[in-house]
């Protein structure tokens, strides 16, 4: 199974932190495509001693893509809790102090928000929690985050399965009846090119003395000759079908085949702009501009596949 490197995942867990007071962990996690792994973790103080292990599971679970952590502490009041029962008062009276200490020296911070005032250690009764169970909710939620991840990209990598192999078989599809029409179109042009190396031919040579029908004839079949090895495309359509099979091969297989596929685009556009170079008749230029385009949408879709 193939790999999107786009996807998104969440899990939470809940802590009592005591006397109606409860916190969350909530872990929200969303890749998107990149040449390697690029982790960034945003969290708490409290949910930092998590973070090596985190990236540890990322390493494991993912190969590429930039993928973005967000781990947020959400505490939630019961509502039959009394505020007296929450708030301390010591706590409170030290920082009111403290606060009034800094106004003295420095008039101009202003006064501390609630917001900041509830958030500042020890204001609400709660019981102390180690850093090894915060450790363990946050490694719980993100590791379930991570497989939600997993799965999401999983997801995407199916529907753009199903993108490339559409793709892969509108090429062929070309490539098989273009390539019927090449001895053809191949004669059509050589023998245009016989007449008018006749018209060229016939008569006199560059200083002026005649030329044998012998020699005019031998000198048509070399020249049509070199021209039909300069507009056979067989070959370019020969390679594209080697390389078609391989992006089918590798998308079958599965796996993180992302640097595969992308090499492979390069091959096939590769083949498919000789085509278009060599090309001498609209049937043949337009089965280039078109698988050329058919190309460009797989490559755009490949830079998403880990």
């Amino acid at each position: 199974m193939i790999e999107s490197m786009t996807g998104f995942g969440s899990a939470s867990r809940q802590l009592d932190l005591g006397g109606g007071v409860y916190a969350t962990v909530a872990v929200e996690c969303r890749s998107v495509n990149s040449r390697f792994l690029d982790l960034n973790i945003r969290s708490p103080e409290e949910c930092r001693s998590a973070e090596m292990s985190l990236r540890e599971l990322v390493t494991k679970q993912l190969g590429r893509g930039k993928v973005e952590f967000r781990i947020n502490v959400h505490r939630e009041v019961q509502t039959t809790t009394q505020a007296s029962d929450l708030l301390n008062q010591d706590s409170l009276k030290s920082l009111k102090a403290l606060e009034s200490a800094v106004l003295k020296e420095m008039p101009n911070a202003g006064n501390m928000r609630m917001g900041e005032i509830l958030r500042w250690p020890g204001v609400i009764n709660e019981k102390n929690v180690d850093d090894d169970l915060w450790r363990k909710l946050t490694l719980e939620a993100a590791t379930e985050a991570v497989t939600a991840l997993k799965e999401s990209r999983q997801g995407e990598g199916q529907a753009l399965f199903k993108i490339l192999m559409e793709r892969v078989v509108g090429i062929r599809a070309i490539v098989n009846q273009l390539e019927p029409l090449i001895p053809q179109i191949i004669s059509a042009h050589q023998a245009r090119l016989t007449e008018r190396l006749t018209e060229i031919l016939t008569g006199v040579d560059a200083q002026g003395q005649a030329t044998t029908k012998a020699d005019i004839s031998d000198r048509i079949k070399q020249e049509v000759v070199l021209y039909g090895v300069r507009i056979d495309v067989a070959e370019e359509l020969s390679r594209l079908k080697t390389h078609l099979d391989a992006v089918e091969s590798a998308l079958n297989k599965g796996g993180p085949v992302g640097k595969r596929l992308d090499f492979l685009m390069q091959e096939l556009n590769r083949e498919a702009n000789t085509l278009g170079s060599k090309s001498v008749s609209q049937e043949s230029s337009n089965a280039s501009i078109e698988i050329k385009l058919l190309i460009e949408q797989m490559r755009e879709q490949v830079q998403n596949l880990e």
